[in-house]
């Protein structure tokens, strides 16, 4: 219950702060705006932070062991076509994946066919994932 909690208390921020809007998105990636990459930044800045509380061990798991993040391959190739697919697709229908069920939650329907298109990808890219670059 607790992360449903969460989810939702977080849900309700993004829509506030509208970053779940179509026409922010659009703004960001005309660079119209700086509200986005504002958005992008605090959280990006935040991921930092954590991330680095945790490998310095000052928070740890709840029964008090380490919490260990291994560091992940560098795949420049791999990243450079999964970022160009994943910014076009959040240009093109204007929301990444998160915001695709708060939308639905906030009454636009249309988001439904997005939703159907993310979980088709996300399964072809489950059986295509042996013929791509990693």
């Amino acid at each position: 219950m607790k992360y449903l909690s969460i989810g939702f208390l977080f849900g309700i921020i993004l829509y506030k702060s509208e970053a779940v809007s179509w026409y922010r998105i659009f703004e960001m990636f005309n660079f119209q705006s700086f509200h986005m990459y504002g958005i992008i930044g605090v959280a990006v800045l935040t991921g930092v932070i954590g991330i680095q509380l945790f490998k310095r061990q000052i928070i740890k798991a709840p029964n008090g062991e380490p919490i260990h993040i291994e560091d992940k391959p560098k795949m420049p190739k791999a990243n450079l076509i999964g970022g160009i697919l994943f910014g076009l697709g959040w240009a093109l229908v204007g929301a990444c994946p998160g915001p695709i069920f708060i939308l639905i939650g906030a009454g636009f329907m249309a988001m439904g066919v997005v939703l159907i298109g993310a979980l088709l990808g996300t399964f072809l890219y489950g059986v295509l994932k042996s013929k791509l670059p990693h």
